[in-house]
This record gives structure tokens, C-alpha cells and sequence, in this order.
């Protein structure tokens, strides 16, 4: 592990491995790295400092920070970076569950977790995406597992609106990101992300809020996507397992 990812250069440069894990699987307020190539790793880092990314929450933290270390990288630093994370396997720890309700929850840690007492409320058009164990995702538990809970009929959906490209509203997804969505060289994986994390990125293409390099072709490919659309991918695709 290269000290760009195990170390970093305090106080400025965070270690890569602290949010992004050293396995490369990221947690659901940021992302899975693991396996994306060194060319696109590089590219979004160049978008972060740019201002290409600066996200639909101007007052998010992992947004922040991310634009924050991107400005303080060396050149070597990022290198480094990407050279060790394109080489992991990917591999994903959520499951996708489809369900009318979900655990009465809370924000806590930037992650959710379920409120004392229990109970329940209605799922609605939601994702919502929590580990399983709070403790070893405070702990930074590089193998902490999630579960996300989808509304009832959204795999389904989501796998016949990637196939069909919204019936002409959209594009297949397999054009750009492969048959099984593992990507493409440059094109980054889909299968078996945080359904969070495909929900923001859809979201702030939509509404312009991620641009430059690669990210403007997808922005005809998402303008027409609804709400009820993006919930439905994201819920598909995180159900792939890479």
C-alpha cells in the first residue's frame, strides 16, 4: 500500500484508505474504488480540483473534503492512488432488499441507522441504504456490510429501463458500462454499488451539478430520467454483484 492511500501527508492530505478503505470499497457516503482504471481515477480527481464536482449539497463533508484533498494532491500522490486501487478486485457488501417499510431510522456517523425502540415506517419512493453493524462501520471495518431496502417492484423496473434505455427517454446502460455494467476501460463500473452513492451521481448529472470530461456525455442520457427512474436504476444496478 503506498503511503499516498495508508498515510497521506497530514494535516492536509487524508489517507485515501480512511474513507475509501484500503480494499477500495468505499462506504455509502462516498464510493467504491476498486478496480475503476487509473485513467478515470485520475480524471475525477482533475474534476474535484477543477470545480467540476462540487455536488448538490454545497455544506456535504465527504463532498468537501474530496474537492479539499483533490486541491492538496501532488501529481505523485494521485498517481500512486490510482495505480493501487486499479489494481483491486472489486467487490460488494450491500445487499438490495425490496420491501414496503423499513426500520424507523436515523442520521448518525454519515451513515443511517435504525432509532432505539424500533418500529417501523413506509418505505415510500426511497432508498435506504444502512450497515448492518454500526460499530464496524464506525470502526472502518474494510468488510462492513449494508443492507439497502428498495421499493417493492424496483429491481424489476430498474432492470428493464437499463436494458430498454426508458423505452427512448434514455440509452441502454450496457452500451457504455457493458453487458454485465463492470465497465469499460475508462467507463466506470455500475454493478454492485451503494445504491446511495448511484442515486447522487444520477441526481447531480441531472441538475448539472457534476460536468466536464466524461461526465458530459452522460448528461443527454439522464435529462429525461424521472425521480421514480433514478431510484429504480440505482436499486438494479446495486443488486448486480460485481
Amino acid at each position: 500500500m503506498p503511503d499516498a492511500v495508508g498515510k497521506g501527508r497530514p494535516p492536509q492530505v487524508y489517507a485515501c484508505a480512511y474513507c475509501h478503505l484500503p480494499n477500495g470499497a468505499g462506504r455509502p457516503e462516498n464510493t467504491s474504488i476498486a478496480g475503476l482504471s487509473a485513467a478515470y481515477i485520475r480524471e475525477q480527481m482533475a474534476a474535484f480540483k477543477n470545480g467540476d464536482r462540487p455536488g448538490s449539497q454545497p455544506k456535504r463533508g465527504p463532498q468537501n473534503s474530496m474537492i479539499a484533498l483533490a486541491k492538496a494532491c501532488s501529481a505523485s500522490d494521485i498517481d500512486e492512488a490510482a495505480r493501487y486501487f486499479s489494481a483491486l478486485r472489486p467487490t460488494s457488501f450491500v445487499r438490495v432488499v425490496e420491501s414496503e417499510a423499513v426500520p424507523r431510522f436515523q442520521v448518525a456517523g454519515w451513515t443511517l441507522t435504525p432509532v432505539a425502540g424500533g418500529g417501523s415506517e413506509p418505505l415510500g419512493n426511497r432508498v435506504v441504504e444502512m450497515p448492518l453493524d454500526f460499530a464496524r462501520f464506525e470502526h472502518r471495518d474494510s468488510r462492513t456490510r449494508y443492507i439497502a431496502y428498495v421499493p417493492r417492484g424496483s429491481i424489476a423496473l430498474g432492470a428493464e429501463l437499463a436494458a430498454t434505455g426508458a423505452h427512448g427517454r434514455s440509452v441502454a446502460c450496457a452500451t457504455c458500462h457493458g453487458v454485465r455494467f463492470e465497465g469499460m476501460v475508462d467507463v466506470p463500473r455500475l454493478a454492485g454499488r451503494s445504491p446511495s452513492y448511484l442515486i447522487r451521481q444520477l441526481h447531480d448529472l441531472r441538475g448539472g451539478t457534476r460536468h466536464g470530461g466524461s461526465a458530459d456525455l452522460m448528461k443527454p442520457v439522464v435529462a429525461n430520467l424521472t425521480d421514480g427512474d433514478i431510484v429504480a436504476l440505482a436499486a438494479y444496478l446495486a443488486s448486480c454483484a460485481p
